[in-house]
C-alpha cells in the first residue's frame, strides 16, 4: 500500500476530529475500543502537533507504527507517542485499554516536575507493565472514570492521576538505562557522538572529523562504537542517513534527485548505489513497493 506523502499526513487533535481540541481539559481519556471500533480497529497514520499520547494496551493485540517502525504488543504495555511523530495503530477486536492524550501545557508542566534527565514524553518508548499490571489497570481505570464523570476538584485529581502515570513511565525509562549501560567515559563519548551525527549526518563528514570534535582518535571512536553499539562509527552514520532516506521516500513527494541533494550526496547515482547497498533495492523500487 502506498503511504501518503509527509505533507499529506493529517494533523489531528483527536483522531478523526480535525484541528480543534474538543475539551477545555488539558487531557483527554478514553478506552481503546471507544474510538478504534468506529474505524474498523485501525487508526490510520496521522500526527499531533502539540499533544503527547499514552496508549495502555491492557489486553489483546496492537500493532503500533511510529515513523515507519512497527512494534507488536501482545502483553500489557504502555506506549508513549510524542508530539509530531507520524503514527498509526491496528488493534485486534479483543483489545482493551486506554488512550490518554496530554495537551502541551500539561505535558510541559509534567516534565518540569519530574526529576529525571530524560523528558520521557518527547521520546517514543514501549514499557511492559510486568508486575505493575494491576497498578496500571487501577490507575488508568480511575483516570478514565474521573474524566467521564465531572465532580468537585476534578482537575486536581486528573492531574494527580496522570502525574502518577508519567512518573511510572519515567522510572521505567531510567531503570532501563541503568540496566543497559554503565556510566563510563565510553558511553558519554557515544552519546555525544550520536548528537554530532544528528547534527552533521547530511554533511558526510569523515570519521576523523567526528573524532576531532570529540577530542579522541578515530581508532578509539570505532572501538567504543563496536563495544557499546555493536557497529562501527561509520555504520552508525550510515544508519542515520539511511533512516532519513527512507523517511524522505516514504513521507515526502521529493523526487530521487531532490532526496539525494537533501541528504548531501554529490550525485544521485551515488545516492542510489548507497541506498541499494544497504536495502537491496533502488530508491525508486523502495518507494513503489510502499
Amino acid at each position: 500500500m502506498k503511504q501518503p506523502a509527509r505533507h499529506d499526513i493529517p494533523v489531528f487533535k483527536l483522531y478523526g476530529e480535525g484541528p480543534d481540541w474538543s475539551t477545555p481539559d488539558l487531557l483527554h481519556c478514553e478506552s481503546i475500543p471507544e474510538r478504534s471500533s468506529l474505524h474498523d480497529w485501525e487508526i490510520r497514520r496521522h500526527t499531533h502537533a502539540d499533544l503527547a499520547q499514552l496508549l495502555y494496551v491492557q489486553k489483546g493485540v496492537a500493532l503500533i507504527e511510529i515513523e515507519g517502525e512497527t512494534t507488536r504488543i501482545d502483553t500489557p504495555s504502555l506506549q508513549v507517542v510524542p508530539p509530531m511523530y507520524v503514527h498509526g495503530f491496528q488493534f485486534s477486536p479483543q483489545v482493551d485499554g486506554y488512550v490518554i492524550t496530554i495537551a502541551a501545557p500539561l505535558m510541559n508542566w509534567l516534565q518540569q516536575q519530574i526529576n529525571a534527565p530524560r523528558r520521557v514524553l518527547e521520546h517514543p518508548g514501549c514499557y511492559p507493565a510486568g508486575k505493575d499490571r494491576a497498578y496500571l489497570n487501577t490507575l488508568c481505570s480511575q483516570l478514565n472514570q474521573e474524566y467521564g464523570a465531572p465532580a468537585p476538584s476534578r482537575d486536581l485529581l486528573l492531574r494527580s492521576l496522570v502525574s502518577a502515570l508519567v512518573v511510572w513511565v519515567s522510572r521505567q525509562s531510567q531503570e532501563g538505562e541503568e540496566r543497559g549501560e554503565s556510566q563510563d567515559r565510553g558511553h558519554a563519548h557515544l552519546k555525544t557522538f550520536s548528537g554530532l551525527i544528528e547534527k552533521h549526518y547530511r554533511e558526510h563528514l569523515p570519521i576523523s572529523g567526528y573524532a576531532e570534535q570529540l577530542g579522541v582518535t578515530p581508532v578509539y571512536l570505532n572501538m567504543i562504537c563496536q563495544r557499546i553499539a555493536g557497529k562501527s562509527a561509520l555504520a552508525l552514520v550510515h544508519q542515520r542517513l539511511l533512516l532519513e532516506a527512507k523517511r524522505s521516500l516514504t513521507y515526502t513527494s521529493l523526487n530521487i534527485n531532490q532526496v539525494s541533494d537533501f541528504l548531501g550526496f554529490t550525485e544521485p547515482a551515488y545516492f542510489t548505489r548507497f541506498f541499494k547497498r544497504f536495502t537491496g533495492v533502488t530508491p525508486n523500487a523502495f518507494r513503489k513497493r510502499k
